[in-house]
């Protein structure tokens, strides 16, 4: 925890509490707000469960994560903070997302165990400091991690993309060799930073 907190506050520049808040309208999920402006945020570093939406219904934890969005966001105004890449392939503000007193959005959930780091380049200025919430997370058994059953089995991890596959999933097939890994579980695949693919494992935050 001490070196944690020793890398907050040497990678965070000070001039940000300097920085003028806006209203958050509306809570989407666990990762996703709109402001009072009209920009729709997605936070950067962080991929929190699914609610239910259309004919799909939400994932495990779901609920739980755009409630405590909520509960951080909805009351105070956030600023924002962009790093290399500012908005996605759907137009959305990519961002780390903090409150007027400083807290750190993204991390907050990360410590809660109500998302997972997601490794994402080339936007990666707090990848450290996400990857460490999440170890504080899995550590003390929170969210996600509280009620932890292991599937026995192998998966195979993708060095580059920092993605972890089923050993029959094609876009697993396609790794160069050069950048394949093996895991034996998926707790191992989780500490080590890596995300699983969201097309061959479907119950990411049920374990």
């Amino acid at each position: 925890m001490t070196r944690l907190i020793l890398l907050f506050i040497l990678l965070f520049p000070a001039h940000l509490a300097a920085q003028e808040t806006v209203p958050v309208k509306y809570v989407i999920d666990g990762d996703t707000i709109i402001l009072n402006n009209g920009k729709k945020v997605r936070y950067i570093g962080i991929d929190a469960p699914e609610i239910a939406h259309g004919n799909s219904p939400a994932e495990h934890f779901g609920d739980a994560a755009r409630t405590f969005n909520s509960q951080l966001t909805e009351s105070a105004g956030v600023y924002l903070e962009y790093d290399r890449e500012p908005r996605d392939r759907y137009g959305r503000h990519l961002a780390y997302v903090f409150l007027s007193d400083d807290t750190f959005v993204n991390q907050r959930l990360l410590f809660s165990g109500l998302a997972v780091f997601l490794y994402k380049p080339p936007n990666l200025k707090y990848a450290e400091i996400l990857l460490q919430a999440q170890r504080t997370a899995m550590s003390g058994k929170k969210g996600v991690w509280k009620s932890w059953i292991e599937n026995p089995r192998s998966y195979l991890g993708n060095r580059k993309s920092k993605r972890f596959h089923v050993p029959g999933c094609p876009f697993g097939k396609n790794t160069a060799q050069q950048n394949r890994v093996s895991f034996k579980n998926r707790w191992d695949a989780y500490w080590k930073g890596y995300a699983p693919c969201k097309k061959c494992i479907k119950n990411r935050f049920k374990f």
